[in-house]
């Protein structure tokens, strides 16, 4: 994404909003698309995160958030492509502002939103 594409999808990123999007989407973009995307936000909330990459984060977001895609999201196993394209794109570029503690959060978060096939396996039935 150049940087005309991400000032065009910086506008449709909030807060607010990627965390509307996320609940609607996340049975059908699965961890793939969304451990990216939590660990981008995570990285943009760090104050040490250069401007410059935070401009590069909400781009990403704002792309994931915004409804029109290269490709519809409602393509069974491809609608979510072009989304972990821009997703991986931009955390290739950020990477050295993504932390462990951003990955960490986002793991914890997604722990919560997905029981881990692991858990599963260690549930008891009574």
């Amino acid at each position: 994404m150049d940087r005309h594409q991400t000032k065009r999808h910086e506008q449709y990123y909030s807060k607010q909003k990627l965390f509307a999007k996320i609940p609607k989407i996340i049975k059908s973009a699965g961890q793939k698309v969304i451990v990216p995307a939590l660990q981008l936000y995570y990285a943009a909330l760090d104050q040490e995160t250069p401007k410059w990459a935070k401009r590069t984060i909400y781009g990403a977001l704002g792309y994931l958030i915004f409804p029109i895609d290269t490709i519809p999201d409602v393509i069974p196993m491809a609608g979510f492509t072009d989304d972990l394209a821009v997703l991986l794109a931009a955390l290739a570029t950020t990477a050295a502002y993504v932390k462990p503690i951003h990955k960490a959060k986002a793991e914890a978060l997604m722990s919560k939103w997905f029981l881990r096939k692991e858990d599963k396996d260690n549930i008891i039935d009574v």
